[in-house]
């Protein structure tokens, strides 16, 4: 067996030559660009650089779910689609939600054979180049550091029937109050999101049972394609208007890539985070679908549903009680989302750091672990951001998000098709079935969703990520040997197949991969 090259156990192991090796990963004899205490360019730097292995499945999902936000997103993102696409929103939820299980797989075969903080970019760097690497890091940290600020301003609207409050400021209320949390110990943090969880749950299966006993329509209209037009007549719903919905409906179960951005606290990694990524997208995939079919279904007409406001339909179908009780549960969701979306963001940031994406003190300061093994500067880097951003106006951002979640799967669509070549053909990791034909189609897919997305939403990305290249171009590569350098932290899994490699060997099987 060939191991997967890792800049703590292989550069050990493999000669400077070896030709599996990506030039951007730590060979011997290359300078030791490490993190560590007292180096001339990270002076009084923690000597940890590793996050600690603390959370099992149960965790992790809990984590993970919580990331997806069902019943936040159900609340706040789908009455968006309802407006555009009427009758087909939940056929457009499910057609995204079967391009995720690709997109899963894709996640749960490089998050095991790359399991790092770094998430998409650790994965993308170390398949596919450092260049592409980094504009994936790009377009995930536009994802991560977007929507929750957009999300909890989302929160007024939901405490409404408690109290008033002013978007901005009950957004920036929450995005403090995250970023207090995850300050946190992740185990802790994996228990909050889990009460709240629940909550979340109960409220969008309190949505479902009423939405299905109130049923005014049956099961064909899911199927047939009208929206309220702007004259208040009906429009047809055409397949164009659901291919380019379809951005949104990626953007409305991502969350269950936060499992990958978890790999490096995750116990028993190679096993762990494949069963979390496809475990989180089914979970997630059923609390929101469901909802949608029985709102769809119990709507008392097209405008109502068009409309698509869900706490009146709720009250219609019971009383203010029952409304106020699932309003309730929705801001904790949000406030859920908050803590768990800011965790994966600081430790995006972590990890960039710890790989020198910026100059020697930024690096210093977004690599300090606290005293609960937290980035607790990346932490605040993430959520204080986030706080003022409640008060810029962020409605053209749905679009841009939509966008980049899209470009992000494209490439990492790309990176899987490249997982199988040299040192990564015969690594210990789970493997997608239907390779390479999964990874293929998706890239095709991907791209022509793109196509259909509103050129101005194109046009804001496509700047940023100039920009980003510019940066690579003008600051990154000029300093390859010192700087967006991918580390991927050696766990006890990784010891064990170093272990392995000599008496597979000599069994003369290692041409077959190991399969958890």
């Amino acid at each position: 067996m060939t191991d997967t090259l890792r800049p703590t156990e292989t550069a050990a192991a493999a000669p400077p030559d070896h030709p599996g090796a990506p030039d951007h990963l730590v060979r011997p004899g290359a300078p030791d660009h490490s993190l560590r205490p007292g180096a001339p360019d990270h002076p009084g730097l923690p000597e940890s650089r590793t996050l600690k292995r603390s959370i099992g499945v149960v965790g992790g999902t809990l984590l993970t779910l919580s990331c997806v936000t069902p019943a936040s997103t159900l609340f706040v993102v789908v009455p968006d689609l309802f407006g555009s696409l009427g009758t087909a929103t939940a056929l457009t939820i499910a057609i995204g939600s079967l391009l995720c299980v690709a997109v899963a797989f894709c996640y749960s075969e490089l998050g095991t054979l790359v399991p790092s903080a770094g998430g998409e970019y650790a994965m993308v760097s170390t398949m596919a180049g450092r260049l592409a690497g980094w504009l994936v890091f790009v377009l995930s940290l536009l994802v991560v550091m977007i929507v929750p600020p957009v999300i909890a301003m989302g929160t007024a609207d939901y405490l409404a029937p408690v109290v008033r409050l002013d978007p901005s400021l009950a957004g920036a209320g929450v995005m403090l109050l995250a970023t207090l949390a995850g300050l946190l110990d992740l185990r802790a943090n994996a228990w909050i999101t889990g009460v709240f969880l629940v909550l979340e749950v109960i409220a969008a299966a309190v949505v479902a049972v009423l939405g299905f006993a109130h049923a005014e329509r049956g099961p064909g209209s899911l199927a047939s394609m009208e929206v309220t037009g702007t004259d208040g007549g009906t429009d047809p719903v055409t397949a164009m208007l659901v291919v380019s919905g379809l951005a949104i409906a990626l953007f409305i179960t991502q969350g269950f890539s936060t499992a990958v951005y978890l790999s490096e606290e995750l116990e028993n990694p190679r096993r762990n985070v494949a069963r979390t990524v496809l475990a989180t997208l089914g979970i997630s995939t059923v609390i929101i679908l469901v909802p949608v079919v029985a709102i769809t279904l119990g709507a008392f007409d097209l405008a109502e549903l068009t409309g698509g406001d869900i706490g009146a339909m709720v009250t219609a179908w019971s009383n203010s009680a029952v409304g106020t009780f699932v309003s309730l549960c929705v801001a904790l969701a949000i406030v859920n989302a908050g803590i768990v979306m800011v965790i994966q963001n600081s430790r995006v940031l972590f990890a960039s750091a710890r790989d020198k994406a910026w100059p020697a003190p930024v690096n210093g300061l977004f690599a300090r672990l606290g005293r609960f093994g937290s980035p607790w500067v990346a932490t605040l880097a993430v959520g204080v951001p986030g706080a003022v951003l409640c008060f810029v106006d962020l409605d053209t951002l749905y679009g841009v998000t939509g966008v980049s979640v899209t470009g992000m799967y494209l490439l990492v669509a790309v990176a899987a098709l490249l997982a199988r070549r040299g040192s990564h053909r015969h690594a210990h990791a789970w493997r997608m079935p239907l390779w390479p034909a999964v990874p293929v189609l998706l890239i095709a897919v991907l791209a022509y969703i793109l196509t259909r997305q509103e050129t101005s939403h194109l046009l804001w990305t496509g700047g940023i990520t100039a920009f980003a290249t510019l940066y690579w171009a003008l600051y990154l590569r000029p300093r390859r040997d010192t700087r967006w350098l991918v580390t991927v932290p050696e766990d006890a899994q990784d010891a064990q197949d170093a272990q392995d490699a000599p008496e597979d060997a000599r069994k003369g099987d290692a041409q077959a991969p190991a399969r958890p």
